[in-house]
């Protein structure tokens, strides 16, 4: 059966090995965290304590720090303002047990919290699990009321909002797709409008090379067109045949008449 767990309460954390006395007067943390423990059967099979401590000395991020008979463990994950442990763990390991204690901050749930713990506390046993052993029963009951506790705290409106939460990560991943197709369009539309572009530009170049004709060649050109069709002319057809502005046509024909080599029929 796995040793009763302490129920959480809102007392001060521990004081830490090392961390700075609080200011006499000093107002205390707003929101101190709570403090949690648990305890798991376990010994010594190979080594000593000491042994123990070399190996976990090798991790940068934990503090060790041994008392008679045992080592304590320290793992800092945060501070407060005055630089004092604030979200920490330490893991007592005696001849015959481990013991846990940790802080749960205001914006950490304890069940969420006993998790973490658990997880970091696997670990560390990972590492010495030469030189020490815990009652496994012990610590698989403990995980399994851990997980369940976390399991039931999911609540229905924990349920609908994750439900709610898929719909619109598939709606989101549907839009994405659209965005996709739209971009892809988009992209053959302007390689479309370019080719076009490009065709217009020749168009306009072609047209600016018939419109460019000189006045000369326009005369010759006015009296070919009188010559071939009976002395008649449509303004409008030559105009289109040649490129030219109907107005540029009308003003040349005005000075082939002027000049005497055409003449108008009444």
């Amino acid at each position: 059966m796995p040793l009763p767990l302490p129920t959480a309460k809102s007392v001060k954390a521990p004081a830490m090995p090392g961390a700075p006395a609080r200011p006499a007067g000093a107002t205390e943390a707003p929101h101190p965290p709570q403090v949690d423990a648990f305890k798991i059967k376990g010994k010594l099979v190979k080594g000593k304590p000491k042994d123990l401590a070399t190996i976990l000395r090798s991790i940068s991020f934990l503090e060790i720090a041994p008392e008679k008979d045992i080592l304590n463990v320290i793992y800092v994950e945060s501070r407060d303002i005055d630089k004092n442990p604030y979200l920490f763990s330490i893991v007592k390991i005696k001849e015959d047990e481990v013991e846990v204690l940790y802080t749960i901050p205001p914006e950490i749930g304890p069940k969420k919290r006993r998790v973490d713990v658990i997880r970091y506390l696997l670990n560390i046993l990972s590492l010495i699990e030469s030189y020490y052993q815990v009652d496994n029963k012990t610590l698989y009951q403990l995980v399994e009321n851990a997980i369940k506790e976390l399991a039931g705290s999911v609540t229905m409106d924990y349920t609908k909002l994750y439900t709610a939460y898929d719909s619109l990560k598939k709606e989101v991943d549907d839009y994405r797709k659209k965005v996709d197709r739209l971009t892809e369009q988009s992209q053959a539309l302007t390689s479309q409008n370019y080719e076009l572009k490009t065709q217009n530009d020749e168009y306009k170049l072609r047209v600016q090379q018939l419109e460019g004709l000189s006045d000369d060649a326009l005369k010759a050109k006015l009296q070919e067109w009188v010559s071939e069709h009976s002395g008649s002319i449509n303004i409008t057809e030559f105009a289109k045949v040649f490129k030219v502005a109907d107005g540029r046509v009308e003003e040349m024909l005005n000075k082939l008449v002027n000049e005497g080599y055409l003449e108008v029929v009444q």
